[in-house]
């Protein structure tokens, strides 16, 4: 979920569905279409029936939608899906879930996933709080990827960043004992609010040998956001939770 792909706004961003015991009040992106290119909309009419899920208010068995048993890690915002696909083609041992609310960057990720003939990958086109909190089981998750969410930078509009308390407790829930929640931002402010929220988050310990930040590790591929935001002098801050009970 790329900052370049955000564009902050207050409009339309009150979440009324209350079904759910921690569903969040007010959603951490705003829901922009987009305008949908040729090969996107080909992906999205004739791959989603391979790699896409749909929607619904029923549990998932994980084994039964990758046909097997094997460890496995859900992304949050994956914005046009080229990290999420190289990650996926470079691990063939796990299995990966996209989570994404805009169309495009779905077309986008479905058309990366059909040209690398994945069999490791499924994505979703929805809201990911309310697909953890309605499709995933608990204790199901090896790994859950936070990458470049919306900072949300202005002061006023914090509340609406993805990574607080409830959102964490829901998350940790579905992570299997010893599971990762890894996050990475290249906003300070954003890190450093990350970074609080997690050191005082029940159940988690941070795998940061200096008690903050991590290097990036080699498995998170360097985005050419990133390289671009690195030769301006940009930081970039990864950060890695283990759940611990």
């Amino acid at each position: 979920m790329s900052t370049e792909a955000k564009t902050p706004s207050p409009e339309n961003t009150e979440d009324t569905n209350a079904t759910a015991p921690y569903l969040r009040r007010i959603r951490s992106f705003v829901l922009r279409e987009g305008r949908l290119t040729k090969g996107q909309q080909h992906a999205l009419d004739n791959y989603w029936i391979k790699y896409g899920i749909d929607y619904q208010d029923t549990l998932l068995s994980l084994d039964q939608v990758f046909a097997r048993s094997a460890p496995r890690v859900l992304e949050i915002g994956f914005g046009m899906g080229k990290s999420l696909v190289a990650m996926a083609k470079a691990a063939p041992e796990q299995d990966f879930i996209g989570i994404e609310v805009h169309r495009p960057g779905v077309g986008a990720c479905l058309s990366e996933a059909h040209t690398e003939a994945l069999s490791n990958l499924k994505v979703f086109e929805h809201d990911a709080v309310e697909v953890l909190a309605q499709m995933i089981p608990e204790q199901s998750l090896d790994t859950v990827q936070l990458f470049f969410p919306d900072p949300w930078h202005k002061k006023r509009h914090h509340k609406r960043r993805i990574v607080q308390p409830d959102f964490v407790q829901a998350l940790r829930s579905k992570l299997k004992i010893g599971g990762v929640f890894h996050m990475a931002t290249d906003w300070e402010n954003y890190a450093e609010h990350m970074l609080e929220v997690m050191r005082a988050a029940e159940g988690f310990e941070n795998l940061s040998a200096s008690g903050d930040y991590v290097e990036r590790p080699e498995h998170r591929p360097l985005t050419k956001f990133e390289q671009r935001g690195q030769k301006l002098g940009h930081g970039v801050w990864d950060l890695m939770f283990k759940r611990i009970s």
